[in-house]
């Protein structure tokens, strides 16, 4: 509230005013002029203080009403960016077995017929021969350049005669080696083992080479199994 200083100044008068009446004036000598300037004094005194006591009763109360309490929202979900996973498929395997039509198969009557090696078809008449093992020089032996060598074979005689002491051996192919060979000097009767050579030479020139025989009866007529030779020439 402002406060007016002239109402002051007016109090102050009147105040030093009063003060002097009371010092000096006795009662006895107190004129109708002191008590009319008295009764004025109090009066504007008390006009003031009726004035500044109605100035604030006249003032408005503090009638403000406190601002509400900040309420915070609430926090948001997050959006979801990303699209929904799709759902994992998983395959159905479907297994089918078909069921053969039993009027369309057709029946095997009978006993079918077992299948045997032929033995005889490297015979020539009588004679046959199956290769058992190899005497020495067994495939891959090394040779020196034109060394000279007996090849011998362990053979059976898987014929229904004997073989005759004057068999002997029948080139397959021997275009390396230039061989010869000796009668077979015995009689192998069937069933048993005998064994069979032939004399080789070596080639002169670094190589692996082979060479194929087969046993041959008295007239050079071939039968048996095939009997073969590599070495290697180092």
């Amino acid at each position: 509230m402002r406060f007016d200083r002239r109402f002051l100044y007016v109090f102050v008068i009147a105040v030093f005013l009063l003060s002097a009446c009371g010092d000096t004036a006795d009662e006895s000598g107190i004129t109708e002029e002191d008590i009319l300037l008295t009764s004025s004094v109090g009066t504007m005194v008390s006009a003031f203080f009726g004035t500044q006591t109605a100035i604030v009763e006249m003032m408005p109360t503090d009638t403000n009403t406190p601002l509400p309490t900040n309420t915070f929202l609430p926090t948001p979900e997050p959006y979801n960016t990303q699209l929904p996973v799709p759902p994992t498929w998983t395959p159905v395997l479907i297994y089918y077995t078909s069921t053969p039509n039993l009027a369309l198969t057709p029946t095997v009557t009978g006993t079918p017929p077992t299948a045997t090696a032929n033995t005889g078809a490297l015979a020539f008449g009588c004679n046959n021969s199956a290769f058992v093992r190899d005497v020495n020089y067994p495939g891959g032996t090394e040779v020196s350049p034109g060394e000279e060598f007996v090849k011998t074979w362990k053979v059976e005689n898987t014929g229904s005669c004997n073989w005759e002491y004057n068999y002997g051996m029948a080139v397959v192919n021997d275009q390396y080696f230039d061989s010869s060979w000796n009668r077979l000097g015995r009689n192998v009767l069937p069933g048993e083992w005998g064994e069979v050579s032939v004399i080789v030479t070596a080639p002169n020139h670094e190589g692996t080479y082979s060479g194929y025989w087969r046993m041959a009866d008295a007239g050079g007529n071939a039968f048996g199994a095939t009997l073969g030779l590599t070495i290697v020439v180092k």
